[in-house]
């Protein structure tokens, strides 16, 4: 299948990456979001991103333009899918919006169009069930920063057909992205294995077993990660790992996936990481310094 035109849905911070990394190897690609300031900003975002390849070195002033050059806005779903032959879901992780976005693609999208969810968590086999084209469905999971990061993670649904997931598999590559395909099961692989993870450690801060820059020291200088698992789960959304367990924790019904009351209570305050100014550190617009929130200290 000789893939041109992707069609991207939500302009997020995964929905702007993905849109960029596509764009950037010279597909034609459609954002949509409902929210005109949204896109704009998220177009502004992709600008910004490619300035810093260009000061890197990576790209040229010419690539750069070629690049937003790809890129074409729309607030309407419909429009926006209609010549697509792959939609990439990157709205928030929710499952009856995803189900939602995936009747409307399923209805509008061109018959021999693959949709793609860049789920982190929530079924593929579910969201497939709801589309007319169940064997065409798969989920494609970018990593944040997109642009920044090699892996995609592929997921199979139960009606994936082979010829998709192979043309996935391929289009990953000509991304210089390093795909690595896997089954549907809660979590898949990477969010089965990192999200029990932080979960343990904020269940470690939780019952003053260490404080946050001792769990992340630990991890980072012991482990040899690259940022520590608090730190990380802030990088991510503190509701998006509480999502993603609460799926882990339905799906296998399995007490340890269950999420920390530290994590319930952050949330619901609107604690949510990086993104809202702090979690379990505190972040300022233009300061690369990590500050750990007064909450734990």
């Amino acid at each position: 299948m000789d893939i041109k035109n992707i069609s991207v849905i939500g302009a997020g911070t995964m929905g702007n990456g993905i849109a960029h990394v596509f764009a950037q190897h010279g597909y034609t690609v459609t954002l949509i979001d409902i929210s005109e300031t949204q896109l704009q900003k998220a177009v502004a975002t992709i600008g910004k991103n490619l300035d810093r390849q260009v000061g890197k070195g990576l790209l040229t002033e010419e690539q750069k333009t070629e690049t937003l050059g790809n890129i074409t806005t729309v607030t309407s779903l419909a429009d926006g899918v209609k010549h697509a032959e792959l939609v990439v879901e990157a709205a928030t992780e929710n499952v009856s919006l995803k189900l939602d976005i995936f009747k409307q693609i399923g209805a509008a999208a061109p018959a021999g169009c693959i949709l793609a969810s860049n789920t982190s968590s929530i079924s593929i086999t579910k969201i497939a069930a709801v589309t007319n084209r169940p064997e065409m469905v798969i989920g494609m999971h970018f990593m944040n920063p997109v642009p920044v990061m090699k892996l995609v993670e592929i997921i199979n649904g139960y009606a994936t057909s082979k010829t998709v997931s192979d043309t996935i598999h391929e289009l990953s590559k000509k991304l210089n992205k390093i795909p690595c395909t896997v089954n549907d099961y809660p979590g898949f692989i990477a969010n089965r294995i990192l999200m029990p993870m932080i979960n343990e450690a904020i269940c470690s801060l939780f019952e003053g077993v260490a404080g946050v820059e001792e769990i992340d020291t630990v991890m980072k200088l012991g482990m040899a990660h690259p940022m520590g698992p608090l730190q990380l789960a802030d990088f991510i959304g503190l509701d998006v790992c509480l999502s993603i367990l609460r799926v882990l924790h339905e799906g296998f019904g399995n007490p340890k996936y269950a999420p920390c009351p530290l994590l319930v209570n952050m949330v619901t305050a609107g604690k949510l990481g990086a993104k809202s100014g702090e979690g379990f550190y505190v972040y300022t617009a233009g300061s690369k310094e990590l500050v750990v929130s007064s909450s734990f200290k």
